[in-house]
């Protein structure tokens, strides 16, 4: 039998276990045509690139099956009937790769990095870069503070020389007015 790769998306409004029980529905289309789910994979909520039926985030899912034509109509056929689904697409290929796709690999560097891990595979641990300071000038070292620097008119007294409020507008100084 031929293998397939299908992503599909679900409104933002359904539940993640609404979304889930969706996948479920189109995973047993599949299984009584015929045909077999052999990588099911839940992306999350995630925005979309634009809106979609007055939608800006949706629930992805991958699937990768190895089954027959006719089981794929079905399921994208009940895909298009059902209401709570805003795209999907179903592509052919060659072989099934059962390692996790790219989405599940970059989200897992996201929660190691922010700490919200949600997936249950460990993902590799990105080095950090160092940085280095290579200009030791006083105008780049932190230690230095605006008031340690002398200003233009040149005693270092930014008050007396250069009479303005904290919004940057001048105050009077004389009763010229």
């Amino acid at each position: 039998m031929p293998y397939y790769e299908s992503v599909f998306i679900a409104r933002q409004d359904v539940s993640a276990s609404a979304a889930k029980t969706l996948a479920d529905k189109f995973a047993d289309i599949l299984k009584t045509n015929g045909g077999s789910v052999s990588k099911r994979e839940y992306w999350g909520l995630r925005s979309l690139a634009y809106r979609i039926k007055k939608n800006k985030k949706g629930h992805y899912f991958l699937f990768n099956t190895d089954a027959p034509s006719q089981a794929i109509q079905e399921m994208e056929r009940h895909m298009r009937l059902d209401e709570d689904v805003l795209r999907f697409l179903t592509l052919r290929i060659e072989e099934i790769d059962e390692t996790p796709s790219i989405m599940m690999q970059n989200r897992g560097r996201y929660d190691d990095k922010f700490g919200d891990s949600t997936s249950s595979e460990p993902s590799k641990q990105v080095p950090k870069a160092e940085i280095v300071a290579s200009d030791k000038s006083p105008e780049n070292d932190l230690e230095t503070s605006d008031e340690d620097r002398p200003n233009a008119a040149g005693d270092g007294d930014s008050k007396k020389d250069n009479p303005t409020n904290e919004a940057g507008n001048q105050d009077i100084i004389g009763d010229d007015a």
